[in-house]
């Protein structure tokens, strides 16, 4: 559901203030008792109808760890999103650290490799990466 807005608040504020039933304030403005109810509460304890700002959720990493990965990652741009959380130890996880690099602006190494790069094998039998050769 989507927030009231302010002239609705201020409907509940003065409807109450006439003793008029939350029921019926609730019928007039089409919104939910427990919204009328929510409103009146608020206004009573804090004299205002307004609602309390949200900003958001406060990252868990201050300023100064997001100086250390920027430069942990500008001196070892391979490194991984695993060691990166290894070697800061960051309080995050996977995840959360591949977000927070996102925002950042960061690019990263999304895991190790498991590819051996220069395999003698491969290039004995003429492969090349991605097609198949018939051997006879």
């Amino acid at each position: 559901m989507q927030p009231i807005d302010n002239k609705t608040r201020e409907n509940v504020i003065l409807a109450k203030r006439r003793n008029e039933k939350r029921e019926t304030i609730s019928v007039w403005l089409g919104i939910s008792i427990s919204t009328v109810d929510k409103v009146w509460k608020r206004f009573k304890k804090t004299g205002s109808f307004l609602p309390t700002p949200y900003n958001g959720r406060k990252s868990s990493i201050d300023t100064e760890t997001d100086e250390a990965i920027r430069n942990t990652i500008k001196e070892t741009p391979d490194i991984t999103l695993e060691e990166l959380i290894e070697k800061l130890s960051l309080p995050l996880t996977i995840s959360g650290l591949f977000r927070k690099l996102e925002r950042m602006g960061l690019s990263y190494k999304k895991r190790r490799s498991t590819r051996q790069t220069g395999n003698a094998l491969m290039y004995s039998k003429n492969v090349k990466v991605g097609r198949k050769t018939s051997q006879h």
